[in-house]
């Protein structure tokens, strides 16, 4: 007698479950820390706080997954195979209010951003379920290649040394900083110093790309293509996380890990709410946060239809509006809890299809481990401790890759009948390449825009879908919006 449970609705014995969830985990991990990494330190955060955000990020990303894989009311919760982490298409946005805002200040308006985000995109989410004619493979492939571009800038700065700060090219001379303490201290004849004052670095510095971090990165890198190539099934799916931990064993027999931290965390901690104070609600940059909140919602509604083919399980206009409505959740909780906007992870959706395994309660196991991560600081410690060689170059594939995504779905988009779609791509391309090129293009522009146009995800994707809408129309195909999305599978 056949079973009259869907494989979706299918309970595992517990081992299995246990075993299943862990690779689901695995496979996400690299990706899902990279995020806090990234926001933490362009906020300039203490070391504790850097690895709070992890543990965060960890916990929250398995409150939202167990909410989008078990339901929570007929509201919440698209009931599928889904694993939810941190969207990259955040990161840039978010970086530029960091620079702008460092410390808590900074993160106060972030994290008010995110809530307001949240907010906006669990009342619009039935609507956005509907979009999906606004974003054919064109635009989403070509703001998932902006996505990557953007973020391989983050990639390569690990390696080499950021732009500004300890690691610059060129730093401060120290005795000019000695000069300016002298003559401004107490009691000094001269006035204060005026407001914005700053000195100039001039002096080379030796720490900038330097060849014991530049190999220790390449290390990484080619360990993560031997496993890619040799390694099976599984480990072939872990290999970013297997090519950080070559490269932690490596930065730590050089001398270059500082275990300090790590001893000092505490072995269980519970993570609390505003632990930067009360957020900070700014319009533009809620706005701002709401569209890349829509692109992602957009890819998220393609990744849904896809699952539902995949796991023979059909996808209607109240799932889709339930799912959605899911990220909305996820990203208010996000904010509330000190992390950022929550997506379904497309890598997660390509090891349902590698596996074979379609039970959603795979998982709900899965966002029970996330669960245990996030409340053991000592593991969030660790990430934290990786020096940034080290993430660079497994930020050169990962970043790569979102690219590379990009790239594959235009592959699927028809430019030999339509040479409409290769102005689409080409122009949009380049508008969202101006805030990398020419960061200093908005200077003369009313202030309250700023947060707005200095993402080129968000410019790419503006121009994206209204050059798409000037030269196509808006035409509804949710066929090509699942090739698309199992295009984005590794994404």
């Amino acid at each position: 007698m056949t079973s009259s449970v869907h494989p979706v609705d299918e309970r595992l014995p517990a081992g299995k479950l246990t075993a299943l969830g862990l690779q689901h985990v695995l496979v996400m991990y690299a990706g899902a820390v990279a995020v806090p990494l990234i926001v933490g330190r362009a906020l300039k955060l203490s070391p504790e706080q850097v690895a709070m955000l992890i543990s965060a990020d960890l916990f929250c990303c398995g409150i939202v997954t167990l909410i989008q894989a078990l339901g929570a009311t007929q509201w919440f919760g698209i009931r599928l195979p889904v694993m939810m982490g941190v969207t990259f298409a955040s990161v840039a946005p978010m970086v530029a209010m960091a620079n702008a805002n460092p410390g808590a200040p900074g993160a106060q308006l972030i994290f008010g951003a995110i809530i307001g985000a949240g907010v906006i995109s669990i009342l619009i989410a039935p609507m956005v379920s509907r979009m999906l004619r606004f974003f054919p493979p064109v635009v989403t492939g070509t703001i998932i290649a902006v996505i990557g571009i953007s973020l391989m800038r983050i990639g390569i700065n690990w390696i080499f040394g950021n732009p500004v700060g300890p690691t610059a090219p060129n730093i401060v001379d120290p005795a000019h900083l000695k000069w300016l303490a002298d003559v401004t201290s107490p009691g000094s004849a001269l006035p204060n110093t005026p407001k914005g004052l700053s000195i100039l670095p001039t002096v080379p510095n030796p720490k900038y790309a330097d060849l014991t971090g530049v190999g220790i990165a390449a290390l990484v890198l080619v360990s993560i293509l031997l496993i890619a190539k040799y390694a099976k099934g599984f480990i072939a799916n872990i290999s970013v996380l297997l090519g950080i931990v070559v490269g932690a064993m490596a930065a730590a027999a050089l001398g270059l890990m500082n275990f300090d931290k790590v001893s000092k965390a505490a072995w269980v901690d519970v993570v609390l709410p505003f632990q930067f104070g009360l957020p900070v609600f700014d319009p533009v940059l809620i706005l701002t946060m709401t569209l890349v909140m829509i692109v992602v919602m957009i890819e998220s509604t393609g990744m849904f239809l896809a699952l539902g083919e995949m796991t023979e399980r059909q996808v209607g206009q109240a799932d889709l509006a339930r799912g959605l409505r899911t990220d909305g959740l996820g990203t208010l909780i996000g904010g509330i809890f000190n992390t950022f906007p929550y997506t379904s992870f497309s890598q997660n959706v390509g090891l349902v299809a590698v596996t074979g395994v379609r039970s959603r309660f795979v998982c709900v196991a899965g966002g029970l481990i996330l669960i245990v991560l996030g409340v053991l600081p000592k593991m969030a410690a660790l990430v934290e401790s990786l020096p940034t060689v080290v993430l660079g170059g497994a930020g050169l594939v990962m970043f790569g890759m979102v690219a590379a995504t990009g790239i594959r779905i235009l592959a699927g988009v028809d430019f030999k009948a339509n040479r409409f779609n290769a102005l689409i791509v080409a122009i949009s391309i380049g508008i969202g390449m101006i805030p990398l090129i020419a960061p200093n293009f908005k200077q003369w522009m009313p202030h309250g825009l700023h947060p707005l146009i200095e993402s080129g995800i968000l410019l790419a994707s503006i121009s994206a879908v209204a050059l798409n809408l000037f030269f196509n129309g808006a035409k509804e195909d949710k066929v090509a919006a699942i090739q698309a999305a199992r295009q984005a599978e590794a994404h």
